[in-house]
């Protein structure tokens, strides 16, 4: 990946993989629940996702199993996906700290109005 920062969906995903692989519907679970419930994932968009982060080489199949007569892939994070997640929160981190020491300074009042 670039240096450039990763789309929300992206960084969820990798997030939802960093502490155990999971299969797809795990995964739209996860995502939800860091979320707070703000971002559902649909399975389109999931899978989509999945076989871009496949080919990048930030994710790897676990194990392809079948379950109930149905197949099912099992995701974990790679090495790569790990090193790009942790370079995200890094940089997350160092923006949200800026954030707050700039909202912490109290600006001089000039005739009422902030300066």
């Amino acid at each position: 990946m670039t240096e450039r920062s990763i789309q929300e969906p992206t960084l969820l995903l990798l997030t939802a993989l960093a502490d155990a692989p999971r299969h797809g519907y795990a995964l739209i679970q996860e995502i939800a629940a860091i979320s707070g419930g703000r971002v559902r994932m649909r399975a389109g968009t999931l899978y989509g996702a999945l076989d871009r982060l496949l080919g990048q080489g930030l994710i790897r199949v676990e194990s392809d199993e079948v379950v109930e007569g149905r197949a099912r892939r099992t995701y974990a994070l790679s090495d790569s996906g790990r090193a790009v997640l942790a370079t995200e929160a890094e940089r997350l981190r160092a923006v949200a700290a800026e954030a707050e020491r700039r909202l912490a300074v109290v600006r001089p009042r000039l005739n009422g109005a902030f300066a």
